[in-house]
């Protein structure tokens, strides 16, 4: 199945086996847009089937990014897309596994490295025997300390890891973030409604940083009626 992102955007193929990317990839990459650093390569730790890569490198038209996959088919999946959006001669997939990262690439020449990662610890969260949504939602083969030490080696001094998460999993972030050298800089919640707790967390974090952190005012999807808020609509490119 393939699909338009938005009107005249970019196309993205979507397969059964794949576990399918949903509204915090398109969220993170929108948030990622706004970081106040230079953007020339980047990183998608965990990129699935390259949404993500793909929503930058199509905003981006110098940037060069580099995704990480475990998964052989999403792996395959991400290089069609690119390919699908005329994107391959700036987006590369590596298959592979994230906890070897020394092995994979570089170390400190990515400005940007972003992460959508398994939300939740081993043995909690609702359990699927599909091997690609188990990965997808678990960190039993690539946790937070995980993702978080390949940023750290990845991304160079003052450059940035953009990671979007759960809010009650904030305490361990923290830590892993610290551990791998990383400083909290801004971090945005994001409701459904206005009066709505929190469903996740964006964060922007900055290695070798001072301690500052700028929180700002929350993503809101949807107006107190059920319709899709300004801003949504506006992430999404969609007619107001």
């Amino acid at each position: 199945m393939i699909d338009v992102l938005w009107p005249d955007g970019p196309r993205f193929k979507y397969e059964d086996g794949v576990f399918r990317p949903c509204t915090d990839s398109v969220l993170l990459a929108y948030f990622v847009k706004s970081a106040r650093v230079k953007k020339k390569r980047a990183a998608d730790l965990c990129c699935g089937s390259g949404l993500i890569s793909v929503i930058l490198a199509w905003d981006e038209p110098e940037l060069l990014i580099d995704g990480v996959e475990i998964q052989p088919r999403a792996a395959s999946l991400a290089l069609e897309n690119a390919k699908l959006c005329g994107l391959a001669d700036r987006i590369n997939i590596i298959e592979g596994d994230l906890r070897r990262y020394a092995e994979l690439f570089q170390s400190g020449v990515y400005d940007i490295t972003v992460a959508n990662p398994p939300y939740y610890a081993s043995g909690k969260g609702k359990h699927s025997r599909r091997a690609d949504v188990a990965s997808a939602r678990s960190d039993e083969y690539c946790n937070l300390d995980d993702i978080c030490q390949a940023a750290g080696y990845m991304t160079r001094w003052g450059g940035s890891f953009m990671l979007v998460h759960r809010p009650d999993r904030l305490p361990e972030i923290f830590r892993s973030l610290n551990t791998a050298g990383f400083e909290p800089k801004r971090l945005r919640f994001v409701q459904y409604k206005h009066f709505s707790p929190p469903s996740l967390v964006l964060l922007e974090n900055r290695r070798g940083g001072k301690p500052s952190l700028k929180i700002e005012a929350p993503l809101i999807l949807a107006n107190e009626d059920g319709g899709n808020s300004d801003e949504f609509r506006m992430i999404y490119r969609l007619a107001t």
